[in-house]
């Protein structure tokens, strides 16, 4: 079942696997997108148990992209697993 893109304001449909829409993710820097494709888990937002290091990782996307786009991040998700 897809999701939206986890850029803030984005409502692109986006597969299971995948973290953001297209024009998105090649926004991120290689390092951000190589670090999200390291701690990601396959089935993780099936048992909504993501690894602390993935939420970290896809909180710091989130803000990078916000900033580059002049907006407010919408961390909501992320801050609530890293609670």
């Amino acid at each position: 079942m897809a999701h939206k893109c986890h850029a803030t304001r984005c409502s692109v449909p986006v597969p299971p696997e995948m973290f953001m829409c297209k024009r998105h993710w090649f926004r991120l820097p290689l390092r951000l997108r190589n670090s999200v494709w390291r701690t990601y888990r396959a089935g993780q937002c099936d048992d909504m148990q993501p690894s602390r290091e993935y939420c970290e990782v896809a909180r710091e996307c989130v803000v990078f992209l916000a900033e580059k786009e002049g907006i407010t991040p919408d961390t909501q998700l992320y801050d609530f697993f890293l609670r």
